[in-house]
């Protein structure tokens, strides 16, 4: 079977995608009509279909996507210099919350093994954290992280290099010079990072350091507390160690209320310390110490247990964006997005700046006229403050998003919103909240990948997952990421990063509803702990709070 070169992702496009590198004169035939391109077309970029007008629009995924900033005759190359970005307006619209539920035979009696907490939530893993409510902190977190983590048998151990290092320090003391150093094949040397846990359900300790809590603004500083909150009361969380300096603006009573807000009545074991009370660091460590190990027993105390997938909660993140984003890894998510919403669970979309160009569709599909109010609103502010400082969504792409076919927001938009599915939007959440309900959430965050992804958590995502095009090891400490490439070629060039593959989808060999079913039946691998995803077996734990300024 011939593989597709070239194709119209919805019917009211007016440029086509290359599948593959077409060179320059290559014959295109669209509806009865033939032509040929006149510049060579990178696979994931853009060619007209017709002649068009300067000022014209241009259209992708059925929705303005930017304007010509010249005239352009049939098959020429979309690119930077002609077309800029464009985007319709929205407005509060009619409901349009009607939507065909996928077919959910294959999964509605499957289940995973989890971690039950109290008040009803299920975790896909069980770790304690420590946590400091200021930077202040940050030196004895890290040293509670130096104390336990090897000898509770949780350090990472795949390659440091270390040995590495060694190879060319032996080279050096022989006499090696800079090009004989340069030119050295250093044979890597890789370690298993299995190790003999002392607490056999407790699946680490982690340890999230930041540069917040005290010196911004109080905005800013409640806005961690609430972030903080939102980890300790997370289903993959057994319990924390909190370390306070005493007079910073995050202040414990402040993470106290942010806690009892998510989770009235919270019953987990939380130990919080203040150095200014404790007087020297000699009594404060000691103090965190036993606190932490005695905490850890009562974690470990907690087993897997089945739980039907309504309990998931799945964080729908992009990062290192391409061409194909659109039309493989992140339709395939809306695929699992619609299966998980008609099992019952809940689905979380984030990333704001990446909704532009589709917030009449989005806020269409809320439930009801506040939702739709509450996204629109959000929206909007988010953008004037971003252009207020001489941004705005229109400069959210990257270079490494342009080059690979995404050359205005409004076209990364259109592919971006494609993970959250068809189905209504449920609730619309503000950061930190929590996204306690089921169905489709839209939470208010940057396009950031680190950023995103540790609000997503925060609102009580328990398994992320993560499409990718150019590749990206982002991970978080407490869920587990699973990363899929919308093509194979970077597939195959990381396979230490990426877990998945979807350019089965472009090449043809697997339809977007397969390649649904096989990652669903990943993540309840994972969910599960029979599986670790790459960042979790790196052990890459990203996390940054996001300053409620401009982070597109």
């Amino acid at each position: 079977m011939a593989i597709q070169r070239y194709l119209q992702i919805h019917p009211m496009d007016n440029v086509l995608v290359a599948l593959q590198d077409l060179a320059e004169g290559t014959a295109i035939v669209f509806e009865g009509k033939e032509f040929t391109l006149k510049q060579a077309v990178a696979a994931k970029h853009k060619f007209t279909i017709q002649p068009m007008k300067q000022d014209a629009e241009i259209l992708m995924y059925g929705v303005l996507v930017g304007k010509l900033n010249g005239d352009l005759g049939a098959g020429e190359l979309i690119t930077t210099e002609n077309l800029r970005h464009a985007s319709e307006d929205f407005r509060m619209g009619d409901r349009k919350t009607t939507w065909t539920k996928p077919d959910i035979a294959a999964f509605k009696d499957k289940t995973f093994n989890g971690f039950h907490r109290s008040n009803g939530t299920v975790g896909t893993a069980n770790y304690w954290l420590v946590i400091p409510l200021v930077f202040c902190e940050n030196r004895n977190v890290l040293t509670l992280k130096a104390a336990f983590e090897e000898k509770l048998g949780y350090k990472v151990k795949a390659n440091n290099y270390i040995s590495e290092v060694e190879d060319l320090i032996g080279l050096y003391k022989s006499g090696a010079d800079v090009n004989q150093i340069l030119g050295q094949d250093l044979l890597a040397n890789s370690t298993s990072n299995e190790q003999e846990r002392l607490f056999k359900n407790v699946d680490g300790i982690k340890f999230l350091n930041h540069e917040m809590g005290c010196g911004g603004t109080r905005m800013d500083s409640d806005a961690l507390c609430g972030l903080l909150a939102g980890y300790i009361t997370h289903p993959n969380v057994a319990g924390a160690t909190v370390l306070s300096l005493g007079c910073q603006h995050a202040q414990a009573s402040i993470l106290k209320a942010e806690i009892e807000k998510r989770n009235p009545g919270f019953d987990r074991p939380l130990y919080i310390f203040e150095q200014q009370k404790e007087g020297t660091e000699k009594e404060l460590m000691q103090k965190a110490i036993k606190a932490t190990f005695a905490g850890m027993m009562q974690a470990d105390k907690n087993e897997r247990k089945p739980a039907k997938l309504d309990k998931l909660c799945i964080g729908l993140e992009c990062g290192g964006s391409d061409g194909f984003s659109g039309i493989s890894a992140n339709p395939a998510l809306g695929f699992v997005s619609d299966i998980l919403v008609t099992l019952g669970g809940s689905v979380i979309l984030a990333e704001f700046p990446e909704l532009c160009g589709v917030e009449q569709e989005l806020s269409d599909r809320c439930v009801d006229e506040a939702t739709a109010e509450k996204f629109m609103s959000l929206m909007r502010t988010y953008n004037a403050k971003a252009e207020a400082d001489g941004s705005g969504f229109y400069m959210n792409p990257s270079p490494g998003n342009i080059r690979d076919g995404l050359i205005t927001d409004a076209i990364k938009s259109a592919g971006a919103a494609k993970k959250g599915g068809t189905s209504p939007v449920a609730a619309v959440i503000d950061y930190p909240e929590l996204a306690n309900g089921a169905g489709l959430n839209l939470l208010c965050t940057p396009g950031n990948d680190v950023e995103s992804t540790t609000a997503e958590v925060a609102a009580g995502a328990n398994v992320v997952l993560f499409t990718t095009g150019l590749g990206t090891p982002t991970g978080n400490p407490i869920t587990p990421v699973v990363k899929l490439s919308t093509n194979t070629k970077t597939f195959e060039k990381m396979p230490d990063i990426i877990d998945l593959n979807c350019g089965t989808i472009i090449e043809g060999t697997e339809t977007i509803e397969q390649a649904a079913h096989r990652i669903l039946d990943y993540v309840i691998e994972v969910a599960s702990g029979e599986v670790k995803p790459k960042a979790v077996l790196l052990g890459q734990d990203d996390f940054i709070p996001w300053r409620r300024g401009v982070s597109l």
